[in-house]
């Protein structure tokens, strides 16, 4: 049984008191609805929106999961060096044939794109670039992607920063598109794709070099998976019902995992006008939980990506 103590000691909250929380955000690689010109690209700064914290409304749902750029700079931190093998082919793109499993496969190729971005992984950064604006053609949701927003990829593909700034962007630009055409549908199987895939980057990292944070990464999608199968089960579309009945599945083994939270009064300093947070949550997993968890995301990440029908 292990316990993993995450402390909030001494994190403070900025002039505006906003809590810095793990950066969340909605796992669609979509584009910013038009709203940026391609001359604009050279004037992107890094900054701490590119993986910003957020709670986002789907089909009602509220509901956040870090996004696959948080994901991938965990990886990265972790020491791993860059996998290509755990990616999903670009070159597949073409064998996904229905509208669920491109909808689905889209959001992997998202996660995809902001991982080899994060490695500077130029080349197959424009092979998921392809990917992604084939799919959103042919699912007629083009306009979240436009000629504006893929220029703007290309001219920076070799500036990570940048291209990480961008997916932050796009992340938060398909949201609202989707909501504004109505269709949180095709929003919540993108959401659903991404967070498959960054858990299968997760799942996939800890089994080559095992790490607290990575356990605790995976661990804490405890609620988030609970919404995604909420979500989900709004949709009557029998593909989608055998994808949530999977997901139900893993379900029942992230309910075993316990979140011990510890509430420290927090500290102000009214001059600096900072919040210095001294909470504390403590995970509790033990190892039989976690190999559960890594074989059954393989399988769930399979049946999505694989071309079968079935």
């Amino acid at each position: 049984m292990l316990k993993i103590r995450v402390m909030r000691l001494s994190l403070p909250i900025f002039t505006s008191y906003r809590l810095l929380l793990p950066s969340l955000g909605l796992g669609l690689l979509l584009g910013g609805c038009g709203t940026s010109s391609e001359n604009d690209s050279d004037d992107l700064v890094e900054s701490q929106d590119t993986v910003k914290a957020s709670v986002l409304n789907v089909a009602g749902e509220l509901f956040s999961v870090p996004s696959p750029i948080q994901t991938a700079l965990l990886i990265q931190k972790s020491g791993l060096a860059y996998n290509k093998n755990m990616l999903n082919a670009s070159n597949k793109v073409n064998t996904y044939t229905t509208e669920f499993q491109r909808t689905l496969n889209l959001g992997v190729y998202g996660a995809d794109l902001a991982y080899v971005s994060l490695y500077s992984q130029t080349q197959d950064a424009l092979g998921y670039l392809a990917a992604v604006k084939q799919l959103t053609d042919k699912l007629g949701i083009s306009n979240a992607f436009d000629e504006g927003t893929m220029n703007r990829f290309k001219n920076n593909i070799t500036n990570k920063d940048s291209m990480m700034v961008l997916v932050g962007i796009a992340y938060r630009g398909s949201d609202a598109y989707l909501k504004n055409n109505q269709r949180s549908d095709v929003s919540s199987l993108i959401l659903a794709g991404g967070w498959i895939e960054s858990m299968y980057f997760s799942t996939n990292s800890y089994k080559t070099k095992a790490s607290k944070e990575l356990k605790y990464r995976i661990a804490e999608q405890k609620q988030a998976l609970s919404s995604l199968v909420r979500i989900l089960s709004m949709n009557a579309n029998e593909e989608v019902k055998k994808l949530t009945e999977s997901l139900k599945t893993l379900q029942t083994v992230f309910d075993g995992i316990e979140f011990k939270y510890t509430f420290v009064e927090p500290e102000h300093d009214t001059i600096k006008k900072v919040t210095y947070i001294n909470s504390s949550t403590e995970v509790i997993v033990n190892e039989d939980q976690m190999n559960q968890i890594v074989t059954q995301v393989e399988q769930i990440r399979s049946s999505v990506t694989s071309n079968s029908k079935s």
